[in-house]
């Protein structure tokens, strides 16, 4: 290979000089840590109080719905604690749900949208999850939607008898394909996506949003769902999945 001439170097490094000096200057930016937006025990105890009241919306049907309300106004009083405007606005949807689950018995659309908020306090991370706030408007928008609609808020009967049917096939798909050897990927994505797709579309969204967690899920751990961990996590997820179908045409 001929050797390159000192002048054409020269001008090699003269021309990258800048990119270099650019990226130099930007690397500790890039090496420093995201600063905490809350305090750290802060966060912790939001965390807690997510997963406590997430606990406690799971067991209702057999323990009962008393620990709900009180579970609701923890999150809250530490919402108040943030001082922040997102998480004041899904602490006061959320109490004024609490208030809603009163009713004898309550609706669809109100079960259906506890369901999506509730499961967005069980995201890791917690207050300095990357999308908090943007999810924390979305869940705070449709309680407030639900508790507007009030008794305006009428489901077609039909259609969502028509959605459970499939939908509860889909559920067997994917415990079929879940308790294959191995699982079988592809069908555990393509009916959770299916179905979330069908949930969006009826405005169902906590069952949309458990079924997109259980694809995004599938995506994450392609290569390991034979692990116990992640059939453990799936099985979970399809009890949960199940349960919020079930609301909708009681």
């Amino acid at each position: 290979m001929a050797d390159i001439p000192e002048d054409d170097l020269e001008e090699t490094r003269a021309a990258l000089a800048p990119t270099l000096e650019a990226t130099a200057a930007i690397l500790p930016w890039v090496a420093k840590p995201k600063a905490l937006r809350f305090d750290a025990k802060l966060n912790e105890r939001w965390i807690a109080a997510g997963k406590h009241l997430a606990q406690t919306w799971s067991e209702r049907h057999n323990a009962g719905s008393d620990a709900i309300r009180p579970a609701i106004f923890n999150i809250y009083a530490i919402a108040l604690e943030t001082a922040d405007s997102d998480c004041l606005r899904l602490g006061e949807a959320l109490a004024g749900a609490a208030d809603r689950l009163e009713e004898a018995p309550p609706g669809p659309r109100l079960i259906a949208a506890l369901s999506s908020a509730i499961e967005c306090l069980s995201e890791p991370g917690g207050l300095e999850h990357e999308a908090f706030a943007e999810r924390a408007r979305h869940f705070a928008g449709r309680l407030e939607a639900t508790a507007n609609a009030g008794e305006n808020a009428v489901r077609s009967t039909v259609l969502d008898h028509l959605f459970v049917n499939e939908a509860m096939e889909s559920i067997e798909l994917m415990h079929d394909a879940l308790a294959a050897l191995p699982p079988d990927a592809y069908a555990l994505a393509t009916e959770s996506n299916k179905l979330a797709h069908q949930a969006e579309l009826l405005e169902i969204w906590g069952v949309m949003h458990l079924a997109r967690r259980i694809a995004e899920t599938v995506t994450r751990n392609a290569a390991d769902l034979d692990s116990m961990e992640c059939r453990r996590e799936l099985e979970e997820l399809l009890r949960t999945l199940t349960e919020a179908i079930a609301t909708v045409d009681a």
